[in-house]
């Protein structure tokens, strides 16, 4: 197995000091467990970006950039070198992931911006169905996995609305489009204010606007849940009580353990729960707070899971893994950052995340996080709903 990995899981393990006998239970648990990420991104990396060095060479525009870029993140190069497929496998093993609710979707609203994104994944799991399938009824799981393939679940981040905007009835038309395009999973705002409402990263938290209830209803008919991560907390909260149906907040914290903007307050996670929902904690150090590392991650999950409730608590990771370097000749120009992407000052005075909090919450670490679960004493029942 890979050093990097190996070394990445001795850290993890190192946190921990689980017992022997709690580290054994945990990793055949794992192995025999359905584990789904709530919100993640498929292993990927490695191998040359040709066609992205290419555009750059001949001055190609922001978005000609934008949408090389997305084809290389999604592998779709990476998979004609044999040795990088047979490195796919063994991370695929290494975690004992099952499935993935991936991002699928660009950030932002623009109908066409999402469908190039969308695109490389419905043809990577066409092309490479010897590895993936794409999961669109959740009865289709248990068959997936017998056998002996991964599932990706597709995400948006953002609602597609038509530009056209001649109606309301019309501005929503792609949300059932995009469910049959396989499509599960859409966020409500990514940061910023939007048609639908406030961003997390909006000061102002304005709520949702009657056309997000609109939105809503709609996704509630077609059957594509509600993603409130990147909502405000009145949006999150507002989304939460008018749905008919789940709502989640696929990759967040708690905002009583944290005071970082992407987390959700108590009152937020019980309205999530209340609409049958459940809220995704997520692998990113300066979310977390305390510790920033592994131990913190898992006082998320024992928080939210002791308080609303091991059937509304999962693990969205936010998180993938490089398996191998990118081979790019040359400097790409700079740019400035895509409008949908706005962060605000954390106000945490700039501190940095170390290389062993970063590396204790890898991808790869899934088995440790079914172990730390073990040690806080939930039940194996209980660990299956969390992880899966």
């Amino acid at each position: 197995m890979y050093t990097a990995w190996e070394e990445g899981r001795a850290l993890a393990l190192k946190m921990l000091q689980p017992t022997q006998k709690e580290l054994e239970h945990g990793l055949e648990l794992h192995r025999s467990s359905f584990v789904f990420d709530a919100y993640g991104f498929m292993p990927g990396g490695g191998g040359k970006a040709e066609r992205l060095e290419q555009i750059i060479a001949e001055n190609g525009s922001r978005d000609e950039r934008s949408a090389a870029r997305e084809e290389f993140s999604s592998n779709l190069a990476f998979f004609q070198n044999p040795a990088m497929k047979k490195m796919l496998r063994e991370a695929f093993e290494f975690s004992g992931v099952d499935c993935i609710f991936q991002n699928a979707g660009v950030e932002g609203n623009d109908v066409e911006r999402m469908l190039k994104r969308l695109s490389c994944f419905t043809l990577l799991t066409d092309r490479e169905e010897d590895l993936f399938e794409r999961a669109v009824f959740p009865e289709k799981l248990e068959g997936i996995r017998q056998r002996g393939h991964k599932a990706l679940y597709l995400t948006t981040n953002g609602v597609p609305l038509s530009s056209k905007l001649v109606s309301a009835e019309e501005a929503l038309e792609h949300i059932a489009v995009f469910f049959r395009l396989g499509v599960r999973m859409m966020h409500l705002t990514y940061n910023r204010r939007n048609l639908i409402g406030d961003g997390c990263a909006e000061k102002a938290d304005g709520g949702l606007s009657d056309f997000g209830r609109m939105v809503i209803a709609e996704m509630n008919r077609v059957g594509i849940i509600p993603d409130v991560a990147h909502s405000g907390q009145r949006t999150s909260l507002e989304a939460a009580l008018c749905s008919k149906r789940p709502v989640v907040a696929s990759h967040t914290v708690a905002g009583r353990l944290s005071t970082h903007f992407r987390a959700k307050s108590d009152e937020v996670i019980e309205a999530i729960k209340k609409s049958g929902g459940y809220v995704g904690i997520c692998c990113i150090p300066r979310f977390l707070g305390g510790s920033s590392n592994i131990c913190a991650f898992l006082d998320h999950i024992e928080y939210a899971a002791r308080k609303f409730g091991v059937d509304h608590v999962a693990i969205g990771t936010d998180r993938s893994t490089t398996l191998a370097p990118c081979e790019f000749s040359g400097t790409p120009a700079p740019s400035r950052r895509i409008w949908e992407s706005y962060w605000p000052d954390p106000g945490d005075g700039g501190s940095k995340v170390t290389e062993e909090q970063f590396n204790s919450l890898m991808w790869l670490n899934w088995p440790c996080f079914t172990v730390g679960l073990v040690q806080r004493g939930f039940s194996d029942a209980e660990i299956q709903k969390i992880i899966g």
